[in-house]
């Protein structure tokens, strides 16, 4: 006998969860299944930053030619491993294509709106009572060279002309911000709508939370197929038995694309491997999170913790540790902020983002079927965009009109 459900959603990141809590917390039937533990890809060890200061799309003017010069570099910020690949080739050329001051300008409005609307929800979501390290210091960006911070005030100005806040620090603003910094950090842009929090506590919690208002969540469930009649997914098979739904919600992040092959639809999602250190946090340890702009490292308190992320490496699906992109992190943190040598390592971490070519996410229905609806490639802003995209899934999936308009993020674009 098949579970019945009317809404089944698969995938237990940030973004399944946040769909299944909107959902439930509307009186939805609704089931998600999850091939491992909840949070245990990439909402577990990222940096945990909630940024609408990221509202330029990483397909942006120069980064294809940056990828490239950087290709044979594997301490590189980006990282393409050389092979032989006909998706990866043809994501690039859709990238390429992607990568025009035009395309920048389209996509700038749709990241704001979408990231201001999900740090709005943030804060009701910090008013249901569950912990998860939510605080509201903003983001500051430093930088140790002349080019560096000319780079960081450009984009300040073009952010500024999208209605984003940005402030421009000299080297003593900067050190107002945060005083332990080493010599070398000449400037800084500061964002003050930002936030940050603990990724992995943040998702765990909210699925307890969907779980108290009615959500199924089953962990250790892979999906391996699907029946379909005419234009509807009738039957989603898995290790653990079938599952019937009234709508389904794909949102694998970087394994959408594989379990979407069953479905005849090729969405062009590249895995992007990011990695983070997880340290004791020292007595000296920054209390704002930072941006060490030239490195590439993100640095996030997270309570008697210190999390550095950085690095983003098309290397297909692969989950192998290179300690050279690894090091780098570290040598990196080490140029910015001093006594940073000896620290006390909890956890080395590295998990795939998944990536459009665009730079947007893939959000809405699906014109092959009826009853599926499509909420991944949020790249390196899912847990920035998981509310807000939860929150819109629940509009669609009751056939309302969105609160934010979806053209731009419609699956058709690429399909």
């Amino acid at each position: 006998m098949p579970n019945h459900d009317d809404i089944l959603i698969i995938g237990g990141g940030v973004i399944g969860v946040c769909v299944a809590y909107y959902l439930a917390e509307r009186g939805g039937r609704v089931t998600l299944i999850e091939r491992g533990e909840i949070a245990a890809g990439s909402s577990y060890g990222n940096a945990g930053l909630i940024v609408p200061s990221h509202s330029v799309p990483l397909a942006a003017p120069g980064a294809l030619a940056d990828g490239l010069r950087w290709m044979l570099d594997p301490e590189s910020p980006f990282y393409i491993k050389p092979r032989f690949d006909r998706e990866l080739i043809a994501w690039l050329l859709q990238f390429s294509a992607a990568c025009t001051d035009n395309r920048m300008r389209q996509s700038i409005p749709v990241l704001r709106d979408l990231g201001r609307a999900s740090r709005a929800l943030y804060d009701e979501l910090a008013a249901l009572g569950f912990d998860f390290g939510y605080e509201t210091k903003g983001l500051l960006c430093l930088y140790v060279s002349q080019s560096g911070l000319a780079e960081g005030e450009e984009e300040a100005r073009l952010l500024q002309q999208y209605g984003l806040t940005t402030r421009v620090l000299d080297a003593a603003q900067v050190r107002q911000h945060e005083p332990n910094v080493q010599p070398e950090v000449i400037g800084g842009v500061y964002f003050p709508n930002d936030a940050h929090l603990n990724p992995a506590r943040f998702v765990r919690g909210l699925a307890q939370q969907a779980e108290q208002r009615g959500a199924k969540i089953k962990t250790g469930v892979g999906v391996v197929g699907f029946e379909i009649d005419d234009r509807r997914v009738t039957k989603v098979k898995t290790t653990r038995g079938d599952f019937e739904a009234g709508q389904v919600v794909l949102a694998a992040g970087s394994w959408s694309p594989v379990v979407a092959r069953d479905l005849r639809l090729n969405i062009p999602i590249q895995p992007a491997k990011g990695y983070s250190i997880t340290v004791k946090r020292p007595a000296a340890g920054p209390s704002v999170p930072l941006l060490l702009e030239e490195a590439h490292v993100g640095v996030t308190p997270l309570g008697d913790q210190l999390r550095f992320a950085g690095t983003l490496e098309l290397a297909g699906l692969d989950f192998t540790v290179n300690q050279r992109r690894v090091n780098a992190i570290r040598r990196g943190v080490q140029r910015y902020l001093p006594g940073m040598e000896r620290l006390e390592e909890i956890e080395v971490w590295r998990g795939l983002r998944p990536c459009t070519p665009d730079g947007l996410p893939i959000i809405g229905r699906v014109s092959l079927y009826d009853n599926l609806i499509l909420a991944t490639g949020h790249a390196m802003v899912g847990m920035s965009l998981g509310p807000i995209t939860g929150k819109l899934v629940s509009q669609i999936v009751c056939r309302e009109q969105p609160e934010i308009d979806l053209r731009p993020l419609r699956a058709e674009r690429f399909l």
